[in-house]
């Protein structure tokens, strides 16, 4: 028998970019992909197609995203793009006080404390109702039998399902428990290529399916997580689920040479990739992989980042308009500090005088960028007993600080780092795109959108290419593949350069893109994933 690794790949290989003509589904595991592009087929559109892709992947890779986390989406219906907006807000019960009483002097990471409302489910549900052809529980049903059948761990989920399994038993408490009965196999994480079934999952989409996610705001599922919080000592209740809606919201953009660049508005932080982008436009650039190229974006998103952290929040509690942060006057101020060598960031005024990704696409012209997450891989470490959700932890983005605009009230949204992005050119759609991973995100959006627009990379190639990160303060981080000798250089200019030897953290991306004379779609797919294009 061989004998191989699944996760060592010693040289260096080449994707190609993929056509289509009728449909087109790109995301990060192939088993979903081929979920969504199946529902294609049967007489769904890309609305359908999204749906199902987004259910098997809380199946066949719960290491970033589950039923019990938020969503967003970009829609492209006849000719206009729509946002839905289903992250979750803080229980009712969940306030600094009740956090600093616990003991914490920070929102914690694990348990039930980050548990904030999830708005996956309603989000799945909200789509279908608004965009979708098919019965919404067929579009589940793909989801349903590889969670009652089982599916081999692909390479990166193993990988990364081994970091959970690390890090939950560093900080293993009771409520954490639920986790290692159902997400190990006799006490052992599962391996690549290993069979997993998750039968306690299977019955919970089925209920899913059969009320049309009704269930786990306003019924039976609802009732069971409101017993489970209370058991384990969380705030989380029935009456924060009863509440719930996903809303539609207007998408927010900048024109970008050109193309229109198009993101969720806040809580979430596309903004700061418009942001960045609005910088950069007042630069030429000659090279991508030039010093001054990467010099300005780094610069750039250092100081955008660096507002959004300061002032993004749940829109309601925002001081600052998003209008404000674009403006020509500002940005111009923002552009000005950018010199020949790294600076501190700092927020700025401008008052003042001056994170799973999927991609879908039908042959009507219908176009979906859709992100789900539960924030930090499994979420919190909270498994709802009997049901196979793995809650999120998105409350630990809030601030304990009662002067910051992110602070932990009840009810509120938190910052919220999944973005789904897409381009249009004079009103007509170029596609959907978008990088998940955590705080890599907007710094994917702006490497994505110079190496379409600026540098002509097929998709292919634009996700292919070496990236950046800023990793606060004066650090960068650059991926092993980009050159030494801009390492280097940039190094010289100020910048505290980390070369990465392991690409995970560099986010994880898809991109479709729509010829508009022909429809022949194009699509690239993460090179860093387990990432596949399913094609019809």
């Amino acid at each position: 028998m061989l004998t191989f690794s699944a996760q060592r790949y010693p040289y260096a290989s080449q994707r190609q970019s993929v056509f289509a003509r009728r449909g087109m589904v790109a995301a990060s595991q192939p088993l979903a992909a081929e979920a969504g592009i199946d529902i294609m087929r049967r007489g769904g559109n890309a609305i359908d197609a999204a749906i199902a892709t987004a259910a098997a992947l809380t199946v066949v890779e719960p290491t970033g995203c589950g039923i019990g986390g938020d969503a967003f989406a970009l829609v492209w219906v006849k000719g206009q793009l729509h946002g839905l907006d289903a992250s979750g807000h803080a229980p009712a019960a969940l306030n600094i006080e009740a956090v600093r009483a616990s003991g914490a002097e920070a929102m914690p990471l694990y348990g039930w404390t980050p548990v904030t409302v999830p708005g996956c489910p309603a989000a799945w549900a909200e789509l279908s109702r608004r965009f979708g052809r098919l019965p919404f529980a067929e579009l589940l049903q793909p989801a349903i039998s590889l969670a009652e059948e089982g599916f081999p761990l692909s390479p990166v989920v193993a990988r990364q399902w081994q970091t959970a399994y690390n890090d939950f038993s560093a900080k293993r408490e009771p409520a954490m428990q639920a986790w290692f009965d159902i997400f190990l196999i006799d006490g052992k994480v599962p391996k690549a290529g290993e069979l997993f079934r998750n039968p306690d999952q299977a019955r919970t989409l089925k209920e899913l399916a059969e009320t049309g996610c009704e269930s786990f705001y306003r019924g039976a599922l609802a009732a069971r997580i409101d017993e489970a919080s209370r058991q384990g000592g969380g705030y989380l209740r029935q009456s924060d689920l009863q509440s719930y809606k996903p809303r539609w919201v207007e998408p927010i953009s900048v024109n970008y040479r050109g193309y229109d660049v198009w993101e969720i508005p806040p809580s979430g932080q596309g903004l700061v990739a418009l942001m960045t982008l609005q910088i950069l436009k007042g630069f030429d650039f000659d090279h991508r992989d030039s010093l001054s190229t990467w010099h300005r974006q780094i610069e750039a998103l250092k100081l955008a980042y660096s507002d959004g952290l300061h002032h993004i929040t749940d829109p309601e509690h925002m001081r600052v308009a998003v209008a404000d942060l674009l403006g020509e006057a500002y940005t111009q101020r923002r552009r000005a500090l950018i010199g020949d060598t790294a600076l501190e960031p700092k927020a700025g005024d401008p008052h003042a005088s001056g994170t799973v990704y999927l991609a879908t696409a039908d042959a009507e012209g219908n176009m979906v960028s859709f992100i789900q997450s539960n924030y930090h891989g499994f979420g919190s470490g909270v498994v709802v007993p009997g049901c196979g959700i793995a809650l999120q932890n998105r409350g630990q983005e809030f601030s304990l600080d009662p002067g910051h605009a992110n602070t932990l009230q009840p009810g509120k949204k938190t910052f919220h780092t999944i973005i789904p992005g897409f381009i249009s050119h004079n009103g007509q759609p170029v596609g959907p795109f978008g990088v998940m991973g955590g705080y890599m995100q907007p710094q994917g959006h702006v490497q994505m959108v110079m190496n379409l627009v600026d540098f002509g990379l097929n998709p292919q190639a634009a996700l292919d290419a070496p990236r950046w990160q800023w990793l606060g303060g004066m650090k960068v981080g650059i991926e092993q593949a980009a050159s030494r000798d801009l390492a280097a250089a940039l190094q010289g200019m100020g910048h505290q350069v980390e070369v990465a030897c392991d690409s995970v953290d560099y986010g994880r991306g898809q991109i479709i893109v729509r010829d508009p004379v022909s429809g022949v779609l194009c699509g690239g797919t993460e090179p860093r994933a387990d990432s596949h294009i399913a094609v019809c």
